[in-house]
């Protein structure tokens, strides 16, 4: 089986960790081959953190340049920084809430213009879906649930090899009972929007 390659972006914080296990654990329960790095990079709160998963067959989980099937990007510029592991074959996914870095105060650069950071995805990818992730979270009852808006939205796209009903058994492996319902909603409503 050809790998279909999953590229996440954010910062530290946002789920970017946990997403990944859900995706990776469903993966096995579907009984297909996966591998998944993490760089955590800065992981303190606010620092740029990536991970790669390849679902089918591969030796190494680092996506190639340019060959990343799904691009989801919890944050905008984290999806700037992204675009090396993107083409016009790649679906991208980004959460349009920017976190600004705690530096950007003392610095005279500005933070992009949401906009152009779109511009720039939909000029190198085949299609971009820009999504309210934190407003969708808190509408579902915690804004923390965004990670799970994101996946959600993820599992719409056509060609993520993922059956729906088992990123939701895994997300209930995975995830807090005290927090699932709220996380279970979060999902549904990242995978309506893409659907709609």
């Amino acid at each position: 089986m050809k790998p279909y390659n999953i590229y996440i972006s954010g910062v530290g914080g946002q789920g970017i960790i946990k997403t990944s296990t859900v995706i990776g654990e469903a993966a096995m329960k579907s009984n297909m081959p996966v591998v998944m790095s993490e760089v955590h990079g800065m992981a303190q709160r606010g620092g740029g953190v990536s991970t790669e998963l390849k679902i089918g067959d591969s030796y190494s989980p680092i996506i190639e340049k340019g060959s990343s099937d799904i691009l989801i990007s919890f944050e905008p510029v984290e999806a700037l920084r992204a675009t090396p592991k993107i083409s016009n074959k790649t679906s991208v996914i980004v959460n349009e809430s920017p976190i600004y870095p705690f530096n950007l105060r003392e610095s005279e650069i500005s933070y992009p213009d949401i906009e152009i950071i779109i511009e720039e995805l939909n000029n190198k990818s085949r299609e971009v879906f820009v999504v309210d992730a934190n407003k969708i979270a808190i509408e579902s009852g915690h804004p923390l649930s965004m990670n799970m808006v994101m996946l959600g939205s993820a599992t719409a796209i056509n060609g993520f090899p993922l059956k729906k009903e088992i990123i939701v058994d895994s997300m209930k492996a995975n995830l807090p009972k005290n927090s699932l319902d709220i996380n279970l909603k979060a999902f549904e409503s990242g995978f309506n929007f893409v659907k709609a």
